[in-house]
């Protein structure tokens, strides 16, 4: 097929002096023999981590002033208020399309269990291209899910990463809860602090909702707000209590502001975007023994800082990475079913990429931000 298609890459927006958003053409691939190419449909508006060597040449989106030149950053993190998206996990890193199946390979078996037409999703595994192209192909279709038909695309691309990501650091706290309510007894209760409501806190929260309900009345969930939402969520979340971190108020402040609304220090803290003072924030309120979860790239970035002080705490800082195929294929499911019912999102047209990642930037959506290549459902 002597073609071509639209890429569109979107990178990390902290790195100042230059645009993050590129939109190109490239040829569209061939169908791998043993694979099949997707054409997709949506995707979540993720960015990828590391700017790839291939995009130095690239015309951006906005010829106008980069969306980073208006953020100081700290590290990866920008640490300028205005500009907390990143810190409250509306935007972070990922790879989250969902689209149809446009043809398989010459040595696909006719008792496939997919067929041409399915609507499936994809699971981000290494190799997958830097940026979102609307014919992409997969090599191994055990990588791609079929989601059922009750489920939208816009829905199902919100999966792969954001909702993935969150369901493996609930499972992950889940396991430390475990342990601690077993040791402590049977009228133990344990508390959890979740920081920020951006897309992957709010995916995090109904997936926690879902896998503790068994033990509901033993573990209390607060939630920090990084904005003025505190009323929005406490009305969505009513088991959950809310603490606005106000950034205008002494840390001192802030720490025993959270340890009232938490009634003591914590055992647990989920916190996917944090800056160094948020960390040092939370491991204030964290109990001896108590952990905090953070996103792998948050760990790398600091815990060469702060496992010293974690090791003196008694505390520790696990870093998270992204599920398993088969937790992708329950997740799936178990949204389908309406089980675990996903955040609010908002669907735009691809070309509106820039706008949607300022707005990511300043969390000024709700919810999840997809990306609409072609009109889908």
């Amino acid at each position: 097929m002597n073609k071509l298609c639209r890429q569109l890459s979107i990178e990390s927006p902290s790195v100042t002096g230059r645009d993050c958003v590129f939109s190109f053409d490239v040829p569209v691939p061939d169908v791998p023999a043993h694979g099949a190419r997707i054409r997709v449909m949506c995707a979540g508006a993720c960015y990828h981590p590391r700017r790839s060597s291939s995009l130095t040449s690239l015309t951006s989106v906005s010829s106008g002033s980069s969306l980073a030149a208006d953020m100081s950053v700290e590290s990866d993190y920008p640490v300028s208020l205005p500009h907390h998206g990143m810190r409250d996990a509306a935007l972070f890193p990922g790879y989250e399309v969902a689209g149809v199946i446009e043809s398989f390979g010459t040595d696909v078996p006719e008792d496939c269990e997919l067929a041409v037409g399915d609507r499936v999703v994809l699971y981000p595994y290494d190799g997958i291209p830097n940026g979102y192209v609307e014919y992409l192909v997969v090599h191994d279709l055990k990588y791609l899910i079929k989601i059922p038909d009750s489920m939208s695309l816009s829905v199902a691309a919100m999966l792969p990463a954001g909702a993935l990501l969150a369901m493996n650091t609930v499972f992950a706290a889940h396991e430390h809860v475990q342990a601690l309510l077993k040791e402590r007894g049977e009228k133990s209760v344990c508390k959890i602090l979740v920081v920020g409501t951006g897309g992957l806190a709010l995916w995090a929260l109904r997936i926690a909702s879902y896998h503790f309900s068994n033990m509901r009345d033993r573990v209390t969930t607060t939630i920090a707000t990084l904005k003025d939402d505190g009323l929005l969520i406490a009305q969505e979340f009513q088991r959950v209590s809310v603490v606005q971190w106000n950034e205008d108020l002494y840390e001192k402040q802030l720490i025993e502001r959270t340890m009232d609304a938490c009634g003591g220090q914590v055992d647990v803290v989920i916190d996917f975007g944090t800056t160094s003072r948020n960390l040092h924030r939370s491991m204030q309120c964290l109990s001896k023994g108590g952990v905090v979860f953070v996103i792998k790239e948050v760990a790398d970035r600091l815990l060469p800082k702060f496992s010293r002080r974690a090791e003196e705490r008694q505390q520790s800082i696990k870093p998270v990475e992204l599920g398993t195929l088969e937790q992708l294929r329950e997740l799936v499911q178990l949204v389908a079913s309406g089980e675990i019912e996903p955040p609010p999102h908002t669907v735009y047209p691809a070309e509106e990429a820039f706008d949607v990642v300022q707005k990511l930037c300043l969390s000024e959506i709700q919810g999840r931000a997809i990306l609409r290549f072609y009109p889908a459902d």
